[in-house]
């Protein structure tokens, strides 16, 4: 088999595996029935020991910059905030939203970081799932993966279009 038809055939693979995974993800967002209410970090800033309330804190201190497009100082806050508390599923998150236009392979690793904090703590919730899927689908679409993107920012619209009607998260939409 040739180079180019292996990589059409691999291709061709993860485009299957993609429209399994979106039918499987819309077949149970059916299930949930309704919009979702999507989680914001005010939710969670009293919640946890001293260091996760402190990197919360700076969390916050970063999205505020970043609605100012602050955007040096707020990717500085969420630093600071992940060497305060490395397990804070929501540095992850908030890093994710910073970079998922700016830089969206490193917006891909800060959300599958999140995804992974998030289940270890059982915060994975339905209320955090159309952040993690329209962050993963801006990120995909800035990165010319525009169908795959396109396709997860339609779900997080479809669960959340209070927050995600414009395709995007703000970062006052996170606050």
């Amino acid at each position: 088999m040739s180079f180019e038809r292996a990589q059409i055939t691999v291709r061709a693979a993860a485009a299957l595996v993609a429209s399994a995974l979106l039918a499987t993800a819309l077949a149970c967002a059916g299930l949930r029935g309704g919009e979702v209410t999507p989680v914001r970090l005010s939710e969670v800033s009293r919640e946890g020991d001293p260091a996760r309330r402190a990197s919360v804190r700076l969390v916050e201190q970063g999205l505020a910059a970043d609605a100012g497009s602050q955007t040096t100082r707020a990717a500085g806050h969420y630093d600071r905030a992940v060497q305060i508390d490395p397990t804070n599923p929501w540095a992850y998150l908030a890093l994710a939203r910073h970079f998922a236009t700016r830089d969206p392979e490193r917006a891909l690793e800060y959300l599958d970081q999140a995804e992974v904090l998030l289940d270890t703590e059982g915060a994975l919730s339905p209320r955090v799932e159309p952040h993690l899927l329209g962050l993963r689908g801006e990120a995909l679409v800035s990165s010319g993966r525009d169908a795959e993107g396109v396709s997860l920012i339609a779900e997080a619209q479809s669960l959340a279009p209070s927050v995600w009607s414009d395709g995007h998260l703000s970062a006052a939409e996170l606050q």
